[in-house]
């Protein structure tokens, strides 16, 4: 009998790439989405809203897994009407679920909820692990918001007594990935452009980490009974923002990036409907906890996970201008 895996709001960026990951080792894929009528070749699609428990509770009786992953892109500007969006679709998305298992009469084995790796307060000189970051705002950078929604919906994790259902919070990085829709396309067409500088002072950090480590680790903590609680799901090495840009640059044989200062950022942020906090908040996180309890990292350093994502998307192409040949010969 296949392992199910539940992907609740699974249909994103990090939803596609779970989807594939699991699919392609036998898994018997759900993915629970708003979006009516959807269907793919990874899983099978079934209709929540995010707020009410109904009939997809029972795709919850003895599933392997539950990973909820709902909740409104952070990519957008923050008035009044989005940071609702936002705190709502993270908070009640994860309060609907925990209501879903406690009905159940065979809960999911592990429920890991999405958390973020901003939660941890601004900072360029101390690397946040699990036991020592600190948590909190800051107002230079502008993220209070973000970290009261990230608090809220840790604490609205945590309130959720599932005694037959383990729990991890996953404080995930920037997931860099070759699908379309993700921040390595962004930033490899910056270099491209020449405009693949230092943002701000360049000195923020960058926490990230490779697709293919997001999904084995994801794997890892479902095998792993003994690890629940927060998790920092993040490569060992994060780097500064001018270092990040330069493997950009370096990636492509780009020898120059034109550098933009905090107040083109802020420009550029309004234009592209966003926020600079995105770019210029230092996010210096390490996963203390994967490495102590044993997991292996495929890509510590940046440099690396470039180059493997770079002839990801070269093989792409060369496969799809084969298929394309193939078709026009026949």
């Amino acid at each position: 009998m296949k392992k199910k895996i539940v992907l609740a709001g699974g249909v994103g960026f990090l939803g596609r790439i779970l989807q594939r990951w699991f699919a392609g080792r036998g898994w018997d894929v759900v993915v629970l989405t708003r979006r009516r009528g959807t269907t793919g070749a990874f899983a099978r699609y079934i209709e929540w809203d995010g707020e009410s428990v109904g009939e997809w509770r029972t795709e919850l009786e003895g599933a392997k897994a539950l990973i909820n992953l709902a909740g409104r892109s952070v990519d957008c500007r923050y008035h009044a009407k989005n940071r609702r969006l936002i705190w709502d679709s993270r908070i009640l998305s994860t309060r609907t679920l925990g209501r879903a298992i406690a009905g159940c009469t065979v809960p999911p084995e592990i429920w890991l909820n999405s958390s973020t790796a901003t939660i941890y307060r601004h900072s360029e000189e101390k690397a946040m692990d699990e036991w020592t970051g600190e948590i909190g705002s800051t107002p230079e950078v502008n993220d209070e918001f973000s970290v009261d929604v990230a608090k809220a919906w840790e604490r609205e994790f945590r309130e959720w007594d599932t005694p037959n259902t383990r729990k991890a919070a996953l404080r995930t990085a920037m997931v860099l990935g070759s699908d379309s829709g993700g921040v390595f396309h962004v930033l490899r067409r910056l270099a491209a452009l020449g405009l693949g500088g230092r943002m701000g002072h360049g000195g923020q950090f960058v926490s990230w980490i490779h697709e293919r480590d997001f999904c084995r680790a994801t794997e890892w903590l479902i095998y792993h009974d003994e690890v629940s609680g927060v998790i920092n799901l993040a490569a060992p090495e994060p780097l500064p923002n001018a270092q990040m840009m330069k493997c950009f640059r370096d990636l492509l044989g780009v020898p120059f990036g034109l550098p933009a200062r905090r107040w083109m950022l802020e420009i550029g942020a309004w234009l592209m409907r966003t926020e600079t906090e995105l770019i210029i908040k230092s996010r210096r996180v390490i996963p203390g906890r994967l490495l102590r309890e044993g997991f292996n990292f495929e890509f510590e350093h940046m440099a690396d996970a470039l180059s493997d994502l770079g002839r990801a998307i070269e093989g792409s192409k060369t496969s799809t201008v084969g298929e394309l040949m193939t078709r026009e010969a026949i």
